[in-house]
């Protein structure tokens, strides 16, 4: 049964729905890469530059007051979106990278020679670069989880793993390359089990379900603000605020500081203490439009509909000859990878861009993904509760013509 979702509704908040691309409309179908920003974040942030732009913190002039309160009050907002326990646990940063590098430097800098980590075979970059930096500055081991032909994390071998060697599990909880959606309450069970912190990559799941942080039980959590229709250049690393304390500055400079002399510096407390320089002030303000935006549409009517998409899409690509699907689990969200016989993905991506559809060819930051599927890329559609049934004819339409061009 299909759900009742008012798609239109929702599209008319995102003006770049209303462009065309090489006099097509645009069907934009790279979610997973970026989102689409609604007028209302747009409107926010313009509105700071054009009406209020002052730094934060200390500044005791009326825009500088003001620029400090919508900042502060975005915080909040953060706070209550992922359900943390406090505004302190709730640190700005440039995206899910940063917030993920300063986790490994500042929390990792405690391990030892021998001290293992372990991470899974379908991370992202930014969630297997910053451990091996950390292996290579403490002798620590980095530990991977494997996965299964469809894309699934083998549970099994991840408790094989676990020892009391143990000191990270880093998981990412939506694989940006499958679509999977991994068991991360059950693997953050098991890291604490074996006396392991747990961080969780939530950079594609903040636009797919509900994130609270303390159901979670997760020891730290980062997103990036561009993924949930927000602005590129802000994110959030929330920790759990008895490690954030034990843990040293990321970076130093101004307002991450309470005094300095040439003899010593006294760090501020939580959370400015990781937040060295100006930040990122107009950014933050569009997350916390984002954030209030996308609480105004109902997550079961959200879920219902992206996964409708999933099934519509797989089916469309599915039945196209010579299509095959990269990254069937059973638990997946809107992601559809796929590759073409015959053609390379970034040859695809071109040809289907010429009907005015947008979908990321490479490999997706997950290099690791394509070498166990034995695949140099692949071309992914992302769906958002923004996009149609329509779109993804007018994609299906296009693959199939892409692969006549290359059989005539």
């Amino acid at each position: 049964m299909e759900s009742i979702f008012d798609v239109q509704r929702y599209r008319a908040d995102f003006p770049n729905l209303k462009i065309n691309v090489h006099g097509k409309p645009l069907v934009y179908l790279d979610n997973a890469a970026t989102t689409l920003k609604p007028r209302c974040v747009i409107d926010a942030v313009n509105a700071y530059y054009v009406t209020g732009v002052s730094n934060v913190h200390r500044g005791v002039h009326y825009l500088s007051e003001q620029a400090t309160a919508a900042f502060e009050y975005s915080r909040h907002v953060v706070r209550q979106f992922i359900h943390a326990r406090k505004v302190q646990e709730v640190i700005f940063t440039k995206g899910a990278t940063e917030s993920l590098n300063l986790v490994a430097q500042s929390y990792g800098c405690r391990l030892k020679p021998g001290d293992e980590i372990i991470i899974s075979h379908m991370e992202h970059h930014s969630n297997i670069v910053p451990w091996q930096m950390l292996a290579q500055q403490t002798g620590c081991v980095l530990k991977i989880i494997p996965m299964n032909q469809n894309g699934e994390l083998i549970m099994e071998e991840y408790q094989k793993l676990l020892s009391d060697k143990t000191k990270i599990v880093s998981i990412v909880w939506v694989s940006n390359s499958l679509g999977t959606v991994n068991p991360v309450k059950a693997i953050i069970e098991a890291a604490h089990k074996a006396g392991a912190i747990a961080i969780i990559d939530a950079a594609q799941a903040v636009t797919h379900t509900p994130v609270n942080v303390q159901d979670l039980d997760c020891d730290f959590l980062v997103f990036s603000g561009h993924k949930i229709f927000g602005p590129t250049g802000v994110g959030v690393l929330y920790g759990k605020e008895k490690w954030l304390e034990t843990m040293p500055p990321y970076q130093g400079g101004g307002d991450m500081i309470k005094s300095v002399t040439f003899a010593k510096t006294t760090y501020n407390d939580l959370p400015y203490k990781f937040e060295a320089g100006t930040p990122p002030i107009a950014e933050v303000i569009g997350l916390r439009s984002a954030l209030e935006y996308i609480q105004t549409i109902p997550w079961d009517s959200i879920k219902q509909y992206k996964n409708e998409l999933l099934e519509y899409t797989t089916q469309r690509l599915s039945s196209i000859p010579h299509v095959r699907i990269i990254g069937t689990a059973k638990e997946k969200t809107s992601i559809v990878s796929f590759v073409v016989d015959g053609i390379h993905p970034h040859d695809l991506g071109t040809l289907v861009d010429h009907d005015g559809v947008a979908v990321r060819t490479g490999h997706h930051c997950t290099q690791p993904v394509m070498e166990f599927f034995k695949v140099p890329a692949t071309a992914r559609a992302s769906l958002a509760f923004y996009n149609t049934r329509e779109e993804i004819d007018i994609l299906a339409r296009a693959v199939a013509r892409a692969r006549e061009v290359f059989e005539a």
